[in-house]
């Protein structure tokens, strides 16, 4: 059956993407390689942690959307968003292979008049380079004069309750003018304003700014946070006063680490046209370096409130309260706690975790220990560690019970737990 849409690639940027186009009366099928992902969306369930709710996908399913394996769909739609993850590899290089695949998957049942998207993040040079190339290839069509093409960087927020696709402005850059046109016309049947980039490096690299500068001024932040119990000040009264400031000043928070699906990315490291030999971005290679040491740094702070208190780190009994990448949902993509989780069984201290969001959880394929009662754990551990702030977490009567608590988010009251 024909489609206005295939969504390819169901996870956290193409299930929201695809709820909004089935809301906004689009005729939509979601095409995933993953026959499990697929089982679990026809079924009603959320196929990835963290993603959209049961009743949701449910709601999506009423409104006509259809999960689906078969390539063959691919071919019947008007336009087609590639949503595939393109994580950094070892090597600090974006791996492009799901991408890739999408692509070819696409291109050999690619018609004329199609307009084909891209919205995972990629380096500049990407969607006119290596997908371009993929799709021409494929299909036997020219982009730009047979199919359309276009890069629009995502920006979904999982669990802002806020903004959404509806109203959160559309970045939208085409290989020419009229392929720029074909994506607005799509995206504006989604959302309050599209906003013309002049091509799709330039909409690849309002991506690549928006994360790197999430990044750096939470590397910003924590590095403050050293400095301030350095010095015996209260950072999170400085960030209180400072966001008073009307102009020149966005509040960002320190934390354990720095988690989500958006990664820091330096051209200086890209490979083909994306790359700056050179010109690396230095403010993101040093804000890297410093996220990464935040987990250690709650191990050096932990190890010295226990070392205060008459004990070692080792046989200690810790808590992690909340553990995933942020608060009140499941989503645990990059959370500082497995790491924080690994360095202290490294250190010899027995771990167990609390989250209302997580179920069950395993670090280095092994079991972590669940507490069922959260002030009964928190009373009979040696440490508690506030990882993520959930809004089910009463941190005044936490702080009552628990032996130690070290709150680093921030959110506990003034003088009630230690901070970062």
């Amino acid at each position: 059956m024909p489609a206005d849409l295939a969504v390819i690639g169901l996870g956290h940027l193409g299930l929201p993407l695809a709820q909004a186009a089935v809301a906004a009366g689009i005729d939509t099928i979601g095409y995933d390689a993953d026959p499990r992902r697929v089982a679990r969306l026809a079924a009603g369930q959320p196929p990835v942690e963290g993603s959209l709710s049961a009743s949701a996908i449910r709601r999506m399913l009423s409104g006509g959307f259809r999960p689906t394996t078969n390539p063959t769909e691919l071919g019947r739609v008007r336009t087609a968003v590639i949503c595939v993850p393109a994580p950094l590899g070892a090597d600090r290089v974006p791996d492009l292979s799901a991408i890739g695949d999408a692509a070819r998957a696409l291109a050999a049942r690619l018609r004329p008049h199609t307009t084909v998207l891209l919205e995972s993040p990629v380096a500049p040079g990407t969607t006119e380079g290596f997908l371009r190339g993929v799709l021409e290839e494929g299909s036997g069509l020219r982009a730009g004069r047979d199919f359309h093409l276009a890069y629009s960087p995502g920006r979904v927020d999982p669990g802002n309750r806020t903004y959404s696709i509806a109203n959160t402005p559309q970045v939208i850059g085409g290989l020419t003018s009229a392929c720029t046109e074909s994506a607005a016309a799509f995206y504006s049947r989604l959302t309050d304003k599209v906003v013309r980039a002049r091509g799709p490096r330039e909409a690849e690299t309002v991506k690549l700014l928006e994360t790197n500068f999430r990044h750096v001024n939470i590397a910003l932040v924590n590095e403050m946070a050293v400095l301030c119990h350095d010095l015996g000040v209260d950072l999170w009264d400085v960030i209180r006063c400072a966001e008073t400031k009307p102009f020149g000043f966005q509040a960002f928070r320190p934390g354990p680490g720095v988690g989500g699906h958006g990664v820091t990315m330096d051209p200086g490291y890209l490979p083909h046209a994306g790359r700056t030999p050179g010109h690396p971005l230095r403010m993101v290679g040093l804000a890297q370096e410093i996220n990464t040491r935040m987990p250690q740094y709650v191990i050096q702070r932990s190890a010295t409130l226990l070392n205060e208190h008459g004990k070692s780190v080792r046989a200690a009994r810790i808590l992690l309260l909340g553990v995933t990448y942020k608060p009140d949902l499941a989503d645990q993509q990059s959370a500082p706690a497995t790491e924080i989780a690994c360095r202290l069984m490294d250190l010899g201290a027995t771990v167990s975790y609390h989250d209302p969001y997580v179920p069950d959880w395993r670090v280095r394929d092994l079991p972590v220990p669940r507490a069922d009662s959260l002030y009964e754990a928190a009373a009979n551990a040696d440490l508690t560690l506030l990882l993520q702030h959930h809004r089910t977490y009463d941190l005044q009567g936490l702080s009552v019970k628990a032996q130690l608590l070290l709150d680093t988010r921030g959110a506990s009251p003034a003088g009630t737990a230690h901070r970062l």
